[in-house]
């Protein structure tokens, strides 16, 4: 069901050992927050303002890119002027562009203002050098713009001294003549240009709907092929941060948040959990599994506890963890760890391997994670040299036999040092066998 208003935020991000926990990760890396003029109109625009100085205080640096959209209506409809386009997307007739620069200089002093209020340098820049959009299809898009150049250094300048730049939805071409750009392209460029580590869309929406579901965690390519086939599919308000998104992963840009900006704390929340309150839209090098290291050890251990007593898995102690600590792999979400697997091969019967201690966070299950890190393990395995995979469960059989492709199997088909720990634990688990190929 879709939400009527802005959600309410669960998570705690004044729990300072959640936030603690991704510092260290995100200290000195570039966040391009880009705050649709909706939010800059909202009651809770001062949170956020007070969310983007935690940011900061957190050595996080941060540029802020401001839509003008709703400022760009109102100020129409108050001076009775029909204006050719609200978003630059289109063709931005000089009436129009007239208005966007009176509405964008009111914007830009709001977030100075609140900016300075809430203890921080900045300035509004030109480092943007715009050039019109031209003629496109027969049709003069007159002082529609986009992005020609950024200066780079400029930025780099401003942020090295602790100054936030504030970037306007205005450019200027060559000659010095004010061009109007879509905001949610501006962010991508910066975030381009800048190295960006992420890109956060502050939109009056909880997140990325597509079919009228919300969906929390999005890959690229899967929202890039949406785009081209079934665009309807995703609320037209939302189509220009989508198609944004997808650019400025492409180029680069590892991961694309899209909240809901009315929501208190959201920012904070999106960054600083694995949850997160929107929509990440992630590129291939962003979720993955990789292999156990010592310093995971207490995680996977507090990671599976739960489910250790409602006996899903196996009790393993933190020691047991740390000793076999080589057998793991886990499956991460923004350096968190929300997943983990483990894969035995038996010396005693080099040609079977055991895939164990398959567990995801509650919140990402149903997704297809597991299925994931089981497919790893397999293929994990027959790299090895193993020509079949087994597996032991007492409550997730249906989860192999289905989606993974195991199936029942006696337990004489157990390595010897194997079924001596079976016998051993009485907990009669169900035997499942997948056969390798290839």
């Amino acid at each position: 069901m879709q939400p009527t208003g802005p959600a309410v935020s669960t998570i705690k991000p004044t729990d300072l050992r959640g936030i603690l926990n991704y510092v260290p990760r995100f200290q000195n890396q570039i966040f391009i927050i880009a705050i649709d003029g909706a939010i800059v109109a909202d009651e809770n625009f001062s949170n956020v303002l007070l969310d983007i100085a935690v940011l900061r205080s957190l050595q996080i640096r941060v540029v802020l890119v401001h839509g003008i959209g709703r400022q760009l209506r109102e100020l129409a409809e108050a001076r009775g002027i029909a204006i050719s386009d609200v978003d630059g997307t289109g063709v931005v007739d000089a009436a129009t562009v007239d208005l966007a620069i009176r509405a964008s200089s009111r914007v830009s002093h709001q977030v100075l203002e609140g900016l300075t209020q809430s203890g921080l340098k900045c300035a509004i820049t030109n480092s943007v050098r715009a050039a019109p959009v031209g003629i496109m299809k027969g049709v003069d898009n007159q002082f529609a713009g986009r992005v020609d150049r950024i200066d780079t250094e400029f930025l780099r300048h401003l942020i090295d001294r602790q100054v936030v730049p504030i970037i306007q939805p205005v450019g200027f071409d060559r000659d010095g003549v004010s061009l109007r750009i879509n905001s949610d392209l501006l962010a991508g460029a910066l975030a381009t240009a800048l190295g960006a580590t992420k890109i956060v869309y502050l939109t009056p929406h909880p997140g990325l709907e597509i079919d009228g579901e919300m969906r929390h965690q999005i890959a690229f390519e899967e929202l890039s092929t949406l785009l081209d086939s079934r665009p309807a599919a995703i609320p037209a308000a939302l189509l220009s941060k989508a198609r944004h998104a997808v650019t400025a992963i492409r180029s680069g840009v590892p991961r694309v948040h899209l909240i809901d900006g009315r929501v208190h704390d959201a920012l904070l929340n999106e960054i600083f959990s694995s949850e997160g309150v929107g929509t990440l839209v992630y590129g291939n090098d962003y979720q993955q599994i990789r292999r156990a290291t010592r310093r995971d050890a207490r995680i996977i251990y507090n990671l599976t506890r739960n489910a250790v007593k409602r006996e899903e898995l196996v009790h393993r102690t933190l020691q047991a963890v740390e000793k076999n600590i080589e057998s793991f792999y886990v499956f991460e979400i923004d350096e968190n760890i929300i997943g983990c697997v483990s894969l035995t091969v038996y010396p005693d019967q080099p040609d079977t391997a055991e895939v164990g201690c398959v567990f995801v966070q509650p919140y990402h299950q149903d997704r297809g994670i597991g299925k994931k890190l089981v497919e790893f393990a397999c293929l994990e395995a027959a790299r090895r040299g193993a020509r079949r995979v087994i597996a032991l469960s007492t409550q997730s059989f249906k989860f192999f036999t289905g989606p993974c492709g195991f199936a029942e199997a006696d337990k004489s088909i157990l390595p010897p040092s194997r079924l001596e720990a079976y016998e051993k634990s009485q907990r009669n688990s169900r035997i499942l066998v997948r056969e390798l190929t290839g």
